[in-house]
């Protein structure tokens, strides 16, 4: 009985089991030197690069290119700054640039107001029930944004709206709340601080934890009162917090859609129209993304630049 050539042959005897041996010591090396101590992390962290390049590093370039174009598909052409020479003078740019911000301007310090009140009640050891107290704050924070702006738009009915109803048990008149340039905004402003309040809350809430208490005992010692110690140690050490809390609902405020977009559609007489609303308008109602893409990019100088002035001022001083 014989045994077939290729079962006893080594490898190294034949043309082709050569060249096996050959490609086999080329490749071993070549593998030894992938896989360093060095290159290792740049592999493990390469998804994400990736990840980061394809869905956000190139959707930016390509909406600065956009935004420098006009037209749609095959038809468009470049234009330099012409959709940007053409924001400065639109009309309802700077009228939704007026809305935003007077929404900012009133809404993130009533709100941060009362987070930052609500935050020293919970933190009150004399306060029962505590974590259930934190929760019912923090619930309205879960809630999604189109479905609080629907929950509104139910309460601050003219005719059949929960809010009027509580108004006229004393003997207040009804109120357009959504019909009313002026009111309208108030009602923006009362969806957005009842659904970032909580949250805000907790925030704070956490950094009121981590201030020592011998900080409040030595200045009880010292005589000092209970609006002493708040000015002198809580807001000091809340500097931090404040500072991101401030910068966050900034800009949040400032990329504000869902809620007026759900209560209002952005009237009437376009009094609750953000900067945002336009842009989604331009963008997938006009299709004129040249247009749209140029205020992203507005939009996003104005964040840079009120960010930087807030830390700015209210950063850590050496």
């Amino acid at each position: 009985m014989s045994l077939a050539p290729s079962e006893h042959a080594p490898a190294t005897t034949t043309p082709a089991g050569r060249g096996t041996t050959k490609q086999t010591r080329r490749t071993r090396p070549c593998r030894r030197r992938l896989l360093t101590r060095t290159s290792v992390p740049y592999l493990l962290i390469m998804p994400a690069v990736l990840g980061f390049a394809i869905f956000k590093a190139y959707p930016i370039v390509a909406s600065l290119w956009i935004s420098l174009t006009t037209g749609n598909g095959a038809g468009r052409h470049f234009t330099g700054l012409g959709n940007y020479q053409r924001l400065l003078s639109d009309p309802l740019f700077w009228t939704a640039l007026k809305n935003t911000a007077l929404i900012l301007v009133v809404q993130v310090p009533l709100m941060l107001g009362l987070a930052l009140l609500v935050a020293l009640g919970l933190n009150s050891t004399k306060v029962w029930l505590r974590p259930l107290w934190r929760l019912g704050v923090f619930v309205p924070s879960l809630t999604g944004l189109v479905a609080a702006g629907v929950m509104f738009s139910v309460i601050l009915n003219r005719d059949a709206g929960l809010l009027n109803w509580v108004l006229s048990l004393f003997g207040i008149d009804r109120v357009n709340w959504l019909g009313s340039p002026f009111w309208a905004r108030v009602g923006v402003v009362l969806v957005i601080t009842w659904h970032y309040t909580g949250y805000n809350a907790v925030i704070y809430l956490a950094g009121l934890q981590g201030i020592p208490q011998e900080l409040y005992e030595a200045a009880k010692v010292d005589g000092a009162g209970p609006v002493r110690r708040f000015v002198s140690i809580t807001l000091p050490q809340l500097r931090p917090i404040l500072l991101l809390t401030v910068v966050l609902s900034t800009i949040g405020t400032l990329q504000l859609f869902d809620e007026p977009y759900v209560l209002t559609g952005g009237g009437p007489d376009n009094a609750t129209l953000t900067v945002t609303m336009y842009l989604y308008n331009n963008g997938f109602k006009y299709f004129d993304f040249g247009y749209a893409s140029a205020l992203a990019y507005a939009l996003a100088l104005i964040v840079a630049v009120l960010g930087f002035l807030q830390v700015r001022l209210m950063g850590e001083r050496k």
